[in-house]
């Protein structure tokens, strides 16, 4: 089961953009924090929609494009496989939205600049 730590922040969401409804940007200013991480589910809508809401509200914007997901989606009659819709949105958020890069990369990097994740 996952479930969040104690003294954990939890921000509920009800549409793609995670700032849209939510205190969320409030949060991020009131601690300074100015990049941000993103993965989650889908990768077509709720990563999308979130990261290019970050990198124009100013945020540095990195993409854990392996701890991502999304699924098939029909067009007209075509189907699009779900690798293709991954990539797909994963390469238009590369550049400029965001650094699109592994979950290993990002904790390889983190451990360079000494961030240990705890706050």
């Amino acid at each position: 089961m996952v479930a969040p730590h104690e003294n954990e922040i939890v921000v509920q969401k009800n549409f793609p953009n995670s700032f849209r409804g939510t205190t969320l940007l409030e949060m991020l200013k009131a601690e300074t924090i100015g990049s941000l991480v993103i993965c989650g589910a889908m990768s077509h809508m709720c990563i999308d929609a979130t990261t290019r809401a970050a990198f124009d509200l100013g945020f540095n914007c990195v993409v854990a494009e392996d701890a991502c997901a999304t699924r098939d989606l029909v067009f007209k009659s075509t189907t699009i496989k779900a690798s293709d819709v991954h990539a797909s949105f994963m390469a238009a958020l590369s550049d400029p939205y965001a650094d699109v890069i592994s979950t290993q990369e990002i904790i390889e990097s983190m451990r360079r600049k000494g961030v240990d994740g705890e706050r």
